[in-house]
């Protein structure tokens, strides 16, 4: 009798320690497979790609997981990133952009962010101001904001052979791609303004408990449009990184199903969908396994519509675990 009650707390704590450490194990179950199965999954260049394609959900995520920390949802992610990344060759292709190269690209670096801007007033303006449901709110951007870029190019490919705006996308610092570094950077910086700032700190308590964060005196409303600005530039600036990859952009596939991965991400990296957290290098890690579960598919032989169900398994496995948390 006594070993048998001396076990349960044990079994118990490993299903806790389970539950909050079930991101690491996840990913580390799919690093082992990969390495057992996927041909020359740890050469170099495998890593670069990986690299390269987590970056942009990534930096998407951690935009998803400041909206979601206020207990809202951003759909219009995808968007986002079609119509910044649609403006960016407009002006560096344009006869200004191609008179004055120099300034014709840092405006094609800065227009599409001001615009991505504009786009999460947009989002935090109708949900934080006129209390619509965030997800009937940035529906509205879901469906025109990708429309308004195929206008802007007529439903156009754009190619482009810009070496310095490409170096968004393509460029390395220490052998170590760019948009891997900006990544980190904006992860820092986040996780700063999370954990070290009165915008923070309201962030948080917004999620949990709005209402008594407004009877606290805290500026619900710019937080809130705060958080929706942030994960709009973010959104736009990974739109940018995308065109600058491809050195083309194609308005009806830039960005496509991009809320869907950031939302996986977030969830995965330990969000709550209820809000009141805000795990930012958690975004990562969920970003990471997204990614990685969609090339190991991809590298053996499944095809790209399966990847899709796998990340919606990811999704309810996450809420499951929060779910489990909560009981």
């Amino acid at each position: 009798m006594t070993s048998l009650t001396s076990e349960e707390p044990m079994r118990t704590d490993f299903t806790n320690r389970l539950k909050q450490h079930g991101g690491l194990v996840a990913l580390a179950v799919i690093l082992i497979f990969n390495i057992l199965v996927t041909p020359n999954f740890l050469q170099a260049q495998t890593l670069a790609v990986n690299i390269s394609q987590v970056a942009t959900i990534a930096i998407v995520a951690m935009g998803m997981t400041l909206v979601i920390a206020t207990g809202g949802i951003d759909l219009s992610v995808g968007a986002v990133m079609a119509l910044s990344g649609a403006l960016a060759p407009l002006i560096f292709l344009s006869d200004f952009g191609t008179t004055y190269p120099v300034l014709g690209l840092l405006a094609a670096l800065f227009f599409p962010l001001v615009a991505a801007l504009v786009c999460g007033l947009f989002n935090g303006a109708i949900v934080a101001v006129l209390k619509v449901q965030p997800i009937i709110a940035t529906l509205i951007l879901f469906i025109s904001g990708r429309g308004i870029a195929q206008v802007l190019t007529n439903g156009n490919l754009q190619t482009f052979s810009n070496p310095e705006f490409s170096y968004l996308g393509t460029g390395k610092i220490l052998g170590f791609p760019f948009q891997g570094w900006l990544a980190i950077a904006i992860a820092c910086l986040l996780f700063w303004l999370v954990n070290r700032t009165i915008f923070g700190r309201y962030l948080l308590a917004i999620g949990g408990n709005e209402r008594a964060a407004k009877l606290s005196g805290g500026p619900v409303r710019r937080v809130k449009i705060g958080a929706y600005v942030i994960c709009s530039v973010l959104s736009g600036l990974a739109g940018l990184i995308v065109v600058a990859i491809n050195s083309a952009s194609d308005a009806a596939r830039n960005g496509n199903l991009m809320e869907l991965d950031a939302i996986a991400a977030a969830v995965v990296g330990g969000a709550l969908l209820q809000g009141g957290k805000a795990p930012i290098f958690g975004a990562i890690l969920g970003a990471v396994i997204i990614q990685l579960v969609k090339y190991t598919l991809l590298a053996n032989g499944v095809e790209d519509e399966v990847a899709l169900i796998a990340k919606a398994v990811i999704i309810l496995a996450a809420v499951y675990i929060q779910q489990a948390r909560k009981e």
